[in-house]
């Protein structure tokens, strides 16, 4: 048997990527509809029965004319959960939103080599943008408005 050391170069998806922007796009301007003009944050609560599993936190970091970033993290959740925090660039004239910073990383390329000083996958863009849309579906089916009782 003949082993390919060679591997295929990864190529960048740009119909796919796009159509992960766009659908972020759309669910983010249903989760916070006026991020332009007025609304500057929300809490979206996710429990399991009385446990509370976590809030999702939109919150407007910059509005501009035609962008807006928002941060988008993780509160209260499970203390054995790593706490995800991405900002996330919104173009309103083009109905798409990608994620621009997870964690400590910032601007994103296309593609990576691999392996690479960072350790960032060859389609990490890709990655980010698809767990973005993955997180906010999940919210949208399954969370409500997060009420602070002390």
């Amino acid at each position: 048997m003949e082993v390919n050391l060679l591997r295929e170069r990864y190529r960048v998806d740009l119909v796919g990527l796009q159509a992960a922007c766009e659908a972020n796009y759309a669910r983010l301007m249903r989760l916070l509809p006026n991020m332009r003009h007025e609304q500057h944050s929300r809490k979206v609560a996710m429990t399991q029965g009385e446990q509370m599993l976590g809030v999702l936190t939109l919150e407007v970091v910059l509005a501009c004319p035609y962008t807006t970033t928002l941060r988008v993290r993780q509160e209260h959740s499970l203390p054995w959960l790593p706490v995800p925090q991405l900002e996330v660039q919104v173009y309103h004239d083009a109905r798409m939103a990608e994620v621009v910073s997870a964690e400590h990383a910032r601007r994103f390329r296309s593609v990576y080599p691999y392996p690479n000083a960072s350790m960032h996958q060859p389609d990490e863009k890709a990655q980010l943008n698809l767990f973005l849309g993955e997180w906010l579906s999940h919210c949208l089916a399954c969370g409500h408005e997060y009420e602070y009782v002390r």
